[in-house]
């Protein structure tokens, strides 16, 4: 057995001993330092690949996902198709996955790339509930918790410790307990979730989802009746969804193997041009772990960004301020890419 086979067949951690069943005095500090290590073991029990098991599955999630998949498999029937179906399924792939996931989910929640005002933050949370990728708050708690362990014991999604498969859909499959999940909350993005639009959102979220496909259905009956309506459905939100989806999800399986890099980071992201093309620029994913706060993901001329331009658009118009498009001078990759974590690390302290 090799050492990655090793290291892909550790066994699930145990929880640490009980506080109350700890020997001896301890200090305050000595018993934060062990509540915080068993809630770390907690959760990095809940990501590991040993909790996928036929009596371990989310069945909400999951059926939701092989459904969507299914869905979109009608877009080969010929009576489905129409010109404005496929229109409407490029404009929303480019507003959920684009404005919603790259812009509002992942630079703005997770990484506070930048602020927005209350209508460019309104829009990009709705598009981002539009997209089927679950909440904001857990999205951006799963990505900090991702950027803290990335490729290391406790990632929820890494191909390297585990296999391309599990870090590209897999490890949404598992259910996670309420104590997990709670615990992900309280760790990674207690700020967030004091605000009041946040919980909006983490509240509708599903109701967004099935309102958007209920939309799609009804306007495309008034338009031209219900073959057109179902065009619109499969189209609009299926095949749509099944295509964000997958380019969202080769950011977490595809550019931690293949690809070049730009920066020696302590793990092994990389940035690769097929997934910027199909994610909107978040293909360049050495870049952005080496500098995981800049708003900009391409660092040379040539790796272009598509959601970065919309940044730049939101703030020539005011809707975007405090943007950090400057790489950090006299900071290497790898400091700048330890101070982000420090920085996680003293939120979920």
């Amino acid at each position: 057995m090799s050492a990655i086979d090793l290291v892909r067949r550790s066994a699930v951690p145990q929880p640490a001993v009980p506080i109350d069943q700890t020997p001896g005095s301890l200090t305050p500090a000595e018993v934060r330092r062990l509540k915080y290590q068993a809630e770390t073991d907690t959760l990095v029990a809940a990501f590991h690949r040993d909790q996928l098991s036929t009596k371990n599955i989310d069945w909400v999630v999951t059926l939701f996902l092989v459904g969507v998949h299914v869905g979109a498999l009608f877009a080969f029937v010929p009576a489905l198709f129409s010109w404005s179906g496929l229109a409407i399924c490029l404009a929303l792939h480019w507003a959920t996955c684009s404005i919603g996931i790259c812009l509002g989910f992942h630079r703005y929640l997770a990484h506070k790339s930048m602020k927005l005002k209350a209508p460019a933050e309104f829009v990009c949370m709705m598009f981002g509930c539009l997209s089927g990728e679950g909440s904001p708050l857990t999205w951006a708690a799963t990505h900090r918790l991702h950027h803290q362990k990335s490729d290391q014991e406790g990632d929820p999604h890494s191909p390297v410790r585990e296999d391309g498969w599990w870090g590209h859909i897999l490890w949404l499959f598992p259910k996670r307990s309420t104590e997990a999940s709670q615990l992900l909350m309280k760790r990674y993005v207690p700020e967030l979730v004091q605000r009041p639009v946040m919980q909006f959102f983490e509240k509708t979220f599903a109701l967004w989802l099935w309102g958007g496909g209920v939309a799609l259905l009804a306007a495309g009956w008034a338009a031209g009746g219900w073959q057109l309506g179902l065009s619109w459905l499969v189209w609009g939100m299926c095949v749509r969804m099944v295509a964000a989806y997958h380019s969202t999800w080769f950011v977490n399986s595809a550019t931690h193997l293949w690809g070049y890099r730009n920066y020696d980071t302590r793990d092994a992201s990389r940035n690769l041009w097929w997934v910027a093309i199909l994610a909107y620029g978040e293909g360049w994913h050495n870049n952005h772990h080496a500098h995981p706060a800049v708003a900009p993901a391409g660092h040379k001329w040539w790796e272009f960004d598509i959601t970065w331009w919309s940044i730049r658009l939101l703030r020539s118009i005011g809707q975007a301020y405090d943007v950090k498009d400057k790489l950090p001078l006299g900071r290497s990759a790898d400091e700048t890419d330890m101070a982000e974590i420090e920085k996680i690390e003293t939120v979920a302290a």
